[in-house]
This record gives structure tokens, sequence and C-alpha cells, in this order.
């Protein structure tokens, strides 16, 4: 297979309360409004490429509305295509966008909103925001968190490997490692990456029955340092986090998870390591090999198995409880990661 996608372009995530949310970004998280149509507004990172990484746009919950993806070329775009409805899914063509051309958009097997292009303006700031590196698209900011840029989105589905294999086999996404329960035979995790990168695409277990649904979005900044800063900053501005800093074991990045006003949560990521192997094989890792807390020293918080929007039934994600696990997973605690020393 030709390589079909290039990376993460931006997402659109909805929320209730559109003001208080863009405010969290510009004044909290530091990132820059560029634009405004109707109920949306177009948010970058300094170091974003192309205009904007993310929409925020007015709903009646916190959600993902899309997930747009740069293919590698006007070609890759076509057989993108082609395979997602080779594999009996139909989309639609949309003409273009915001800053970007014609799009391809359509629901996955898991009901989640994806959009595919090739043509997209490339950002090169004016006046205060220039950089003096040419290769910068704008100049550094210190303000709030700061994010150089978009990192990845993980979203939830009811079968963590299907729904990897799915996009793997269709769209060429390198399936680079799960998660399944020390005491069960339940898939929680996985994650997928159409480039070097650990991942920019990952799945948790979600039991409750609604699709299209996702756990968080996450940023990127350069260093450790940096991003110790960015807690310092969110809790001085009285935004409590709700998980870490520490390390993953998948993917061997630093983590810190938070909210924004929405109750949409947010990740901060840095560090990692780069995969360049074609014929890649994912390690099955375990809860109590630090999967997901690498030093095991601590215990997940509860609320981090929430998904959104808000599902009634269970939102069990890294949980599992999906009808016909229940005897599995009563060897299991109520969360396989919340026990000291679990990861």
């Amino acid at each position: 297979m030709i390589q079909l996608l290039s990376h993460l372009a931006h997402l659109e995530v909805t929320t209730p309360d559109l003001d208080a949310s863009v405010r969290f970004y510009e004044e909290q998280m530091g990132m820059r409004e560029v634009e405004r149509d109707g109920d949306s507004v177009f948010l970058r990172c300094w170091g974003d490429y192309y205009t904007y990484s993310l929409v925020v746009t007015k709903g009646e919950q916190a959600g993902l509305a899309h997930m747009a993806w740069r293919t590698s070329s006007a070609e890759g775009l076509q057989e993108a295509v082609r395979r997602i409805e080779a594999a009996g899914v139909q989309g639609e063509w949309r003409e273009a966008g915001h800053r970007h051309g014609r799009a391809y958009r359509f629901t996955g097997p898991y009901g989640h909103v994806m959009e595919l292009f090739w043509e997209v303006e490339k950002h090169r700031a004016e006046g205060q925001h220039q950089s003096q590196y040419p290769d910068r698209p704008s100049r550094r900011t210190n303000h709030g968190v700061a994010p150089r840029f978009l990192d990845h989105v993980t979203v939830a589905a009811s079968d963590v490997k299907g729904f990897a294999r799915w996009y793997s086999e269709t769209l060429g996404f390198r399936i680079m490692a799960y998660t399944s329960l020390d005491h069960a035979p339940v898939t929680v995790f996985s994650v997928l990456t159409t480039n070097e990168k650990s991942h920019d695409l990952g799945v948790v277990l979600d039991g409750s029955g609604v699709p299209g649904r996702v756990n968080h979005i996450a940023f990127w900044v350069d260093t450790r340092e940096e991003h110790l800063v960015a807690a310092d900053v969110l809790l001085e501005n009285g935004t409590p986090i709700e998980y870490g800093p520490s390390i993953h074991g998948i993917g061997e990045q630093t983590y810190l998870y938070f909210r924004e006003p929405s109750g949409l949560r947010v990740e901060l990521n840095t560090g990692g390591y780069r995969n360049y192997v074609p014929d890649w094989e994912p390690y099955d890792w375990k809860p109590a090999q630090g999967s997901n807390s690498l030093y095991r020293n601590s215990a997940m918080p509860m609320s981090m198995t929430e998904s959104f929007p808000p599902a009634p039934g269970p939102s069990a994600t890294e949980e599992g409880a999906l009808p016909g696990t229940e005897d599995d997973l009563a060897r299991e605690l109520a969360n396989p990661y919340g026990a000291h020393g679990r990861g």
C-alpha cells in the first residue's frame, strides 16, 4: 500500500459555552484566534504549519465534530477514497473548506467523522508574529502553556482491535501497540500512527454503546521543562490537573491531563520515540507493566475513563465493561489502573 495519509491536520470540537472554551484556549493554552465563522472559532498554536489546528464550535455538549487528516499527495487522496468506499463506507466530497481544498468527509464504522484533503494553505506570519527562523510559520510565544502544535486525538470505540484493524487495512495506519487487561482477555487501548511518531490516533474501549465519542485531544511542547512550566501555569490559573505529569510506557511520552471549561479532556505531551520500521509488530502491554504510567507509582483517577459526549450506561474505556466480559472483569479492580503500582 502506498502511504495514503501524512498527518493529523486539525480537529473540530464542540462546547456548550463557546466564549468560555475559546477564552481558555487563548488565555491558558496560549493559542491564537485566527478567524471566526458563525458559531465556530479557528485557533492555532505558534508552530502549526497550516492556518489553524483547532476549531471550537458551539454545540449542546462537549465532543468531537470531526478530525481532519492531510493525505500524502493528490493521488493519495483519490486512493484513500477508493479504499474507503471499497470497504463499504460512503462519504461525500465537499468543496474547498476553510483554508484548504476539496475534501472527502465520511463517518467511520465506529461513528467518528473524518475528513481527508490534500491542498491546504500554508501559514506564514507577518508583523509581530513573524519568526526570525525562516522555517517557522510564526514566532514562539511564551504565553500560557504555549504548545508548539497539535499532537494527536484519542477516540473511544466498542471494539479496540476492530477499530485499529479497519483504519490500518483501509487507510494504512500503522498499529504501534495495544493494552490488554492483566486478568482478562480484553483489549482496552491501542495507538496508531500515519508517520514516525509513536501515535497520532489513539482508541480506548467504550462500553456506552454511543458511537463517535472522544476521550481526549492532545498538544505538544518541545521539552520536559516546558511541560512542567505548563502544569504550573494551569494550576496558577485555577485549572486542576486531572492526571500527571508522568510518562506513558506506551509511546514513552510525558503526559499531563486537564479539562477545558466544556469538560473536554486535553492532554499535553512531550518526549516519546520515533519509529520508522515499516513492518513493526505491535506489542500487547499489560497495565501492570506500566502501559499507562511507566513508573507504576500512582493510581489513575477513575475520571480518566470518561469520554465525550457524556453517555448513559458504562462510559468505561480502560474498564472494558462490555456485555459478556463481566465475569472476566470481576477479577479486575473497578479501575484496572486504579491501584498503586499498577501503571
